[in-house]
């Protein structure tokens, strides 16, 4: 009596002792328990809870009460799982599942990227993640002496991983006729779950993949561990009560209930995919997986910046990036564990009759055999580019070859992209994992050479269209670069002049986006000089019938009208705000059409063979594409004082005004090269009236020629 007088927990643990039935019935003794229930009174729960049949009668109505007490009330809940009535408390789990609460949990937008988020936002700064440093007995650097601190887990994810490990314990326990009925109710509430947290989401997978093996019954050897802040059980006990309640004698179930358990798991491994990598933040541009970026620095080494680190080796270095490709590796493992078949993966991807198949239709339907099962389109798409692209990330080589550009990459695109009926304008706004994937799949076909054939021309153009436009408006810097390789990769591949020629033309003319303009004169440029090399490089041999339109003036003349367009009314006549706004939308485009002005000027070469003489002339390129130009920058450059009508818009705006006067500048200077250019390529009579335009621009002031332009004198006589 002494010695329970001294133990302060002696109290609440007495009470729950005390109180146990036949002392009081189980409702009030579940009363009792949640009233005196506390960290201290917990060992002595345990204890409790080890009678079955009291744990039968209360232990499903505690589940809820000892969630909060994680990761103190472990072993109580564990004793649940194995103890109490399966049916009841599956249910009461499937419940709690739902309402984990992850709000809060969200990583300050300024933490760094190798850094575990914390469900205390300021938790790195009170809590740092090494011991103070100690200074080194020389006193010149600092330096740690004890290990790094993990930082525990948010309430939210020990509940989640508790629920789940319960969840493994439970399935085992049932003996039904129909167990598919409880497992679809348990992976909807882990599913739904999942996709409600925010952080810490490797560990959440982990756990997923235990429950998946332990209902599964597949069997792999597990992946190296890694660093995890959370402490719940990672073994399960195989000690356990039977299901009280059986509703049959059969120790197996028929094979129509089994091939219906296996494919439920088989789904929700698909959906539990697509949740995860689809909200992969893009840090650091690491879009997804990055599938895309380091295929093609595999393939080719001589793309990667000189100095820069390359994709391969942050993901290799950071630890966030790494344990991307761990979870990964884990839900690739468990899907071929799953006899999940790479066709399969890549058939649900390309249901084109089928819409993508939602989480909330997935809920809503009972489905009645396993074939109405149906598996995320998204998430077997993402199966599908890991299993692939891994084989060649990974591997020496493939052998398996990959699909085809036309028709089956295309279909692709179709099912996964913005449709081109919207104008395009939402095209590669698309979540940049998934873009990634597709991405990736492309570069594996453009290395095989699987071009395969389209359907027509206007499968090729629209095929193109998405590409480019994906190159254009991803956000991600690394996926439009290898959207705009893909691009230029397939529109090279087509032996058709014409049909080049023509995609070119109406990029230039239609695309209401500056940056693929500037791609299309890239691409015109790119045909051109290879046009020209084909020609000048001998008489065509047998094979060649043809020479090449793109070493003929035609491409050029066909395109002159919007590469070098009149800009008359939309530079010299519009009013200086207006000018000002569409000369700010459209400048690298300008400076792209100048600089390739310049090239056929400078090329004798290009400059014969596309008659540039002619072109300079017939298109009135000096006065109705350089003269606005000209005028323009004279027209900014007075705006541009502090009391001029820009100025005063740039202070209003908060806008650099360096920045803004650097923009003229750097025309200036492109248009400047241009008409050195022509000084030394058409007569005289070109330069007299471009002497007379920039006389007039500048006030009077003389232009300086060439030296080997002709001088005037003061006769106007040379």
């Amino acid at each position: 009596m002494a010695s329970s007088q001294a133990d302060p927990t002696a109290g609440p643990g007495q009470a729950l002792l005390e109180a146990l039935p036949p002392a009081t019935d189980y409702m009030t003794y579940l009363t009792i328990v949640e009233y005196n229930l506390t960290p201290e009174t917990l060992p002595t729960l345990h204890e409790i809870l080890q009678d079955a049949k009291l744990t039968t009668n209360i232990g499903w109505d505690l589940v809820h009460v000892l969630l909060p007490l994680l990761p103190a009330s472990e072993q109580c809940l564990e004793d649940i799982a194995k103890l109490g009535n399966p049916r009841e408390v599956i249910l009461k789990v499937t419940e709690c599942l739902r309402l984990i609460d992850f709000v809060g949990l969200e990583p300050s937008p300024d933490s760094e990227e190798d850094e575990l988020p914390s469900s205390d936002p300021d938790s790195h700064h009170h809590h740092p993640h090494v011991t103070a440093a100690v200074e080194s007995q020389d006193g010149q650097h600092k330096e740690t002496t004890q290990a790094v601190e993990v930082i525990p887990a948010p309430l939210p994810v020990d509940q989640f991983i508790c629920l789940v490990s319960m969840l493994s314990i439970l399935h085992r326990r049932i003996k039904t006729q129909y167990p598919s009925r409880f497992l679809s109710t348990s992976l909807q509430a882990v599913l739904h779950a999942f996709s409600n947290s925010i952080s810490h989401r490797e560990e959440l997978i982990s756990a997923i993949i235990r429950f998946v093996k332990e209902v599964s019954g597949t069997k792999r050897p597990p992946l190296p561990s890694r660093m995890s802040s959370s402490t719940l059980m990672r073994t399960i006990s195989r000690s356990q009560a039977p299901d009280p309640e059986p509703d049959t004698e059969s120790e197996s179930v028929s094979n129509d209930e089994t091939d219906m358990q296996k494919r439920l798991i088989q789904s929700f491994v698909t959906f539990i995919a697509e949740d995860y990598m689809l909200a992969l933040k893009s840090r650091h541009d690491a879009p997804g997986l990055s599938w895309a970026t380091r295929l093609q620095e595999k393939l080719h080494p001589e793309r990667v910046i000189p100095g820069r680190m390359s994709m391969t080796k942050m993901y290799e270095s950071q630890p966030v990036l790494h344990a991307r490709l761990t979870a990964a590796g884990e839900l690739l493992a468990v899907s071929q564990d799953l006899d999940i078949r790479t066709e399969e993966l890549l058939a649900a991807a390309n249901h084109a009759e089928r819409p993508s198949t939602s989480r909330s239709q997935v809920e809503a339907d009972h489905p009645t055999s396993a074939a109405d099962v149906p598996l995320s389109t998204v998430g077997s798409l993402l199966l599908y580019t890991a299993r692939t692209v891994g084989k060649s990330l990974y591997t020496k080589q493939s052998s398996t070859l990959p699909i085809a550009i036309f028709n089956t990459h295309q279909r692709l695109l179709s099912n996964f992209v913005s449709s081109l009926s919207s104008g395009g304008t939402t095209i590669g706004s698309e979540p940049e994992a998934l873009l990634d994937a597709l991405l990736a799949l492309a570069l594996q076909a453009i290395e095989a050479n699987n071009m395969g054939q389209p359907s027509d021309t206007d499968s090729f153009n629209s095929y193109l269209q998405v590409m480019s436009l994906i190159s254009s408006n991803c956000p991600s810097p690394s996926l439009r670069y290898v959207a705009f390789f893909i691009t230029t990769t397939i529109l090279r591949s087509n032996p058709s002049d014409i049909e080049r020629l023509a995609f070119i033309r109406d990029t230039l003319e239609h695309c209401p986006f500056d940056n693929l303009k500037v791609a299309a004169i890239s691409w015109i440029k790119a045909a051109t000089a290879a046009g020209s090399s084909s020609a000048s490089s001998g008489p065509p041999s047998a094979t060649e019938q043809e020479t090449s339109i793109f070493a003929t003036p035609v491409a050029i003349d066909s395109l002159s009208p919007y590469l070098f367009p009149d800009l008359t009314h939309d530079l010299s006549t519009a009013s200086m705000s207006d000018a000002w706004a569409i000369f700010d939308q459209n400048l690298q485009f300008y400076l792209a059409s100048l600089n390739f002005y310049f090239l056929l000027l400078s090329a004798d070469r290009l400059r014969q063979n596309l008659n540039v003489d002619g072109l300079h002339v017939n298109n009135d390129i000096d006065g109705s594409f350089l003269g606005p130009l000209q005028e323009a920058a004279a027209r900014f450059r007075e705006g541009a004082q502090a009391d001029g009508e820009l100025g005063k818009r740039w202070a209003r705006d908060g806008d650099d005004v360096n920045s803004e006067i650097a923009k003229v500048k750097l025309l200036e200077t492109t248009v400047e090269k241009v008409s050195w250019q022509m000084g030394n390529s058409f007569p005289v009579k070109e330069w007299l009236v471009k002497q007379r335009l920039w006389g007039s621009m500048r006030g009077g002031s003389a232009v300086f020629l060439p030296p080997s332009a002709p001088r005037f004198s003061p006769r106007g006589g040379l």
